[in-house]
Formats: C-alpha cells, sequence, structure tokens
C-alpha cells in the first residue's frame, strides 16, 4: 500500500494541485491550509466546509501529516528539548527556550550535518539526510507550546541553507497570510555561508540573518569549520554587502568564543575590520564541552572585555545566556546519534 502523502508542509500553490487532483474546485485549496495552518487539526475528517464525498476522496490519498513529538527533556532552567521522528529509524531534535519576555523555538532542518564544524555534536554525528518541509514544520506545528511562541530559529541541527528549497517552502508558510501570516521579523536563518542557499536567501527573503563566523582569521577559522575552504567568510560577507539593508533585516554574526584560541582583543580588533561596513550585531557564545573536543570555553571576563572592546568601536555586541546544558540542548550539543539523545534522566 503506498504512503499516504502529508499535507502539512504544503504551500498554498501545492494545495491548489491536491484540489485538482481530487476534483475540489481551486478555492478548496485555501479553506484545507486555513483548516491545517490556523486551525492545526490533526485530521482530514475535522474539515467540515468540505463534502464528506470528497473528504473521503482526500482521506484515501492523504493525511494531515502531524505528529506529536517522541520524547521531551526538560532542563532546570526552564529549557525543553524535543525528539521528533524524521522517516525510519531517523530522528532531530528541537529546543523551546521561554525567557519572560519571549518563546523561542529552535528548529532542525537536517538529519546529521554535513559541514562538520569542530565544536559541534550535530556534525561529529554526520548527515543522514534533509528534512521535508513537513518535517521541519511539524517541529513547529506540533510543538506543544506552540501558542506561545514569539520567535522562531533556525539554528538546530543541520545547514538551512543546504537544504534551501524545503526551507523556503516553510519560510513561505510561516510568513504568508494562507499560512501562520507572521513578520519575517520573527524568524531568524542561521547559516556557515553557503553561497547558493544565501545569495537566494538575500534576494528573496525579508527573515534574519545570523552567520557563524568564530573567527575573523580564515586558517584559523578553517581549523574548526571544514567548509570556510567552500565558503570563505570573506567572501560570505562581501555577498551580504551587496544587498540593500532597506528592509530592515537583522544581521548577525555568531561567535563561540574558545579560551586561548579566539578570545583576544586582536580578535576582537580583527572582527570589527571584518565587519565594519555591515549594519550588523555579533553574538558571542559559551562554548560548551563535547566529548573528544580539546577545546575550552573562555572565561566570562575575557569574554566581557572582547564585548566591550566591539561595542566600543560601534559594533552592538552581546554575550548570548546559555541554555539546556544540563539536557545537552545548548549551543552545539544537539544530536541523535546513539547514545547521545538519551542523556538525559529529566524526560518529561
Amino acid at each position: 500500500m503506498d504512503e499516504k502523502r502529508r499535507l502539512l508542509g504544503m504551500t498554498l500553490g501545492e494545495l491548489k494541485e491536491v484540489a485538482a487532483e481530487v476534483g475540489l474546485p481551486g478555492y478548496a485549496a485555501r479553506q484545507i491550509a486555513d483548516w491545517i495552518y490556523k486551525k492545526k487539526i490533526t485530521r482530514i475528517s475535522e474539515m467540515t466546509n468540505i463534502a464528506v464525498a470528497k473528504r473521503a476522496v482526500l482521506e484515501d490519498l492523504f493525511e494531515v501529516g502531524a505528529c506529536p513529538p517522541s520524547n521531551a527533556w526538560k532542563s532546570e532552567d526552564g529549557t525543553i528539548k524535543y525528539l521528533y521522528e524524521a522517516g525510519v529509524g531517523r530522528y532531530v531534535e528541537s529546543v523551546y527556550i521561554p525567557t519572560e519576555e519571549r518563546a523561542t523555538l529552535c528548529v532542525s532542518s537536517q538529519v546529521g550535518c554535513k559541514m562538520n564544524c569542530m565544536f559541534c555534536m550535530t556534525g561529529k554525528q554526520g548527515f543522514s539526510a534533509n528534512l521535508t518541509a513537513n518535517q521541519i514544520l511539524n517541529q513547529i506545528q506540533s510543538l506543544p507550546e506552540r501558542d506561545s511562541l514569539t520567535n522562531i530559529v533556525f539554528m538546530g541541527m543541520g545547514e538551512p541553507l543546504d537544504n534551501v528549497d524545503e526551507l523556503f517552502k516553510v519560510l513561505e508558510i510561516l510568513t504568508a497570510p494562507y499560512g501562520y501570516g507572521w513578520s519575517p521579523k520573527r524568524i531568524t536563518v542561521s547559516t556557515i555561508g553557503v553561497r547558493k542557499g544565501l545569495q537566494r536567501f538575500l534576494e528573496e527573503s525579508d527573515c534574519h540573518l545570523a552567520v557563524s563566523l568564530h573567527s575573523p582569521y580564515a586558517e584559523e577559522r578553517l581549523s574548526l569549520m571544514p567548509m570556510e575552504k567552500a565558503f570563505p567568510a570573506k567572501e560570505v560577507i562581501e555577498l551580504i554587502k551587496r544587498y540593500d539593508f532597506s528592509r530592515q533585516r537583522r544581521v548577525s554574526f555568531e561567535y563561540i568564543v574558545f579560551k586561548g584560541l579566539n578570545d583576544s582583543l586582536r580578535h576582537a580588533a580583527a572582527l570589527s575590520r571584518l565587519l565594519r561596513e555591515i549594519p550588523c550585531r555579533v553574538n558571542l557564545i559559551r562554548f560548551h564541552a563535547i566529548p573528544d573536543v580539546p577545546l575550552e570555553t573562555s572565561d566570562m571576563d575575557q569574554m566581557e572585555a572582547f564585548r566591550d572592546f566591539l561595542n566600543a568601536r560601534g559594533i552592538v555586541c552581546t554575550i548570548r545566556a546559555s541554555r539546556g546544558e544540563d539536557i545537552f540542548a545548548a549551543c552545539g550539543m544537539l544530536s541523535t546519534a546513539k547514545n547521545t539523545t538519551f542523556v538525559s534522566n529529566k524526560n518529561i
């Protein structure tokens, strides 16, 4: 028996094709979208403004495709890590981060990652598959706290711009009137700088951009991030400079701070020179130790000196609060490789 196709993750254009396939009028596509993305139903039988006979035809071929998380772990700081199935024997993690003012969801875009950054457990896991738009959006749609969300960041497992077609379907659904109707300013996409995907993102999306940088020096960045060879930071920055910032898109640079490696004021000065022509901010991130990686996190005094140096030179710089480290949910700690996902007894 053929597997049913999933409606969740389809754009309005794709839903129009579905409507035509089952003999529904074109306007039925918006009705289906309304049921899925606004009313967030889980069964086709709930689409009560579609004729019963047509619903039966739909159900023969399709399903909504919203699947609850398989497991969850809650941190002492209130962060919750969720585990979702992503095909047979495959899983991804997403992280819900509540604060007094915001509720952010960190979403995954791939099972594993090709980039193999030295400091990242997802990269150590290797790459298994791109997530479909359904599997990406399901992390949002099936989140128990979905109605409290204020922001979404594509900073989970994988490189979003290495899965650009499926990512753009999700961004369309999140921001389109027929979908979630969110402002693009509530969404941030993170990248190491995959050129083709980044160029398309800069041309077509108004969402915020976060670039993983981690060193202003090419050879040093290469030692941390092998993809520096294919996507040099200087070329990524030059590409960003070509685009009009009148859209008010926020550009930020992520900078994990490693003790004795990239935390000196010499690095801060080089970083300020590299970024001086881009209206941007720098987010300093504490390194979270992972197995078999000899890097250490910088101390807070050094991070604060780095931050103050950049702020004094007109580059907005902040130190990101670390969340969820005790459940392996902090930056660089997500992994669904064997013996790494089920690390905590704090499942809920």
